[in-house]
């Protein structure tokens, strides 16, 4: 009897095992990367981005919830200046939105908003009281 064939065989076998008992560990990690630490990694870069993108005159809301309008930039930090007049200093970490809509906006007369006019209905409302009240008299 030769049981060369034997082990060959088993050992044949003992590698594709091996093989199907990590590939799901491989696919699991796979999935993660995809799904929860690329996007991650996207949104932290995106964010900062913004942070550095920040100048003069933006106005941002902080992750504390304040609203102000930058009015100095600084290497590692920004000045807000709040409704009141008073001064802010941030780190540039603490900012958590930038409008751009810069003080512009202010100056600017709002544009009208046409809004359809019930004047022709007015009219027909009053020719019809007038019409009761000459019956009625």
């Amino acid at each position: 009897m030769s049981f060369i064939p034997l082990l060959q065989a088993a050992d044949a076998t003992g590698s594709q095992s091996m093989l199907f008992s990590v590939l799901p560990f491989v696919l699991l990690i796979a999935i993660f990367w995809v799904f929860i630490i690329r996007p991650q990694n996207k949104k932290q870069k995106e964010a900062e981005k913004m942070r550095e993108s920040v100048q003069k005159g933006d106005k941002i809301i902080t992750i504390g919830g304040i609203h102000g309008t930058v009015s100095a930039v600084r290497e590692k930090t920004v000045v807000l200046k709040v409704e009141d007049g008073s001064r802010i200093e941030f780190d540039r970490s603490a900012i958590s939105f930038v409008s751009t809509d810069r003080k512009s906006s202010k100056s600017e007369k709002p544009e009208k908003i046409e809004v359809e006019s019930k004047e022709s209905e007015e009219p027909e409302k009053s020719e019809k009281i007038e019409n009761e009240k000459s019956s009625a008299e």
